[in-house]
């Protein structure tokens, strides 16, 4: 199975801002965008060059794709969705990107970050309506209930992720219980929710090309 191996803080040094892909280094003076806010690499101090067109869009799309964490295949088939479903292709596309079970979880503090609730969904540790789903990609409709397994409440680090999500607080789009180590997706998440530094007009005129 494919998988992007790039070291996650040189990922948001190319971007310029915190993806949040290291779970709590990612809010802690050890994140690396607090120490070195610029580019990676021998030359990335004097990356300061104007980027083409294709490159600023080229940019967009890449953002997106790392803070989902999820491969150039996948996006294009996400966004073939987005395009086919009703409304605004950009909105949807978020959304189905928030949708995810993986994405689903992080937020609900199953993991400390993406990568961390993806893999508790690949282990078993996840119940979709009672049922287990290891599938990452499985699409979370509003009113799902999303569970972890008894087993997988059990660890120390999901445990630790829970707390620090209850702390920093919940989206407005799902509820959670931390004691029950549960939560519901209670509706797609409305564009003025989610980042606003993110750019999908950028990846649609992209695609459009």
């Amino acid at each position: 199975m494919a998988r992007n191996l790039d070291p996650k803080c040189r990922q948001c040094r190319r971007e310029g801002e915190k993806l949040f892909l290291k779970g709590e280094k990612c809010f802690s003076d050890r994140c690396a965008i607090e120490r070195r806010a610029y580019a990676p690499g021998q030359h990335g101090q004097k990356s300061g060059a104007r980027l083409s067109d294709y490159g600023v869009h080229l940019r967009a799309k890449q953002k997106i794709r790392r803070v989902y964490g999820v491969l150039e295949g996948q996006f294009r088939r996400v966004f073939a969705e987005a395009e086919r479903r009703k409304g605004q292709t950009g909105e949807n596309l978020l959304q189905l990107l928030e949708a995810r079970l993986d994405s689903v979880a992080y937020r609900m503090g199953f993991g400390a970050s993406r990568v961390e609730a993806r893999q508790v969904v690949r282990h078993n540790g996840v119940l979709v309506n009672g049922k287990r789903v290891n599938i990452p990609s499985f699409l979370v409709c509003p009113g799902d209930v999303v569970s972890l397994s008894t087993g997988a409440r059990a660890h120390l680090r999901v445990k630790a992720a829970l707390q620090a999500a209850e702390s920093r607080g919940f989206p407005e789009w799902i509820s959670v219980d931390v004691k029950e180590g549960k939560g519901t997706f209670k509706a797609m998440p409305l564009r003025s929710e989610l980042s606003p530094t993110l750019n999908e007009g950028l990846v649609i005129e992209l695609y459009s090309k």
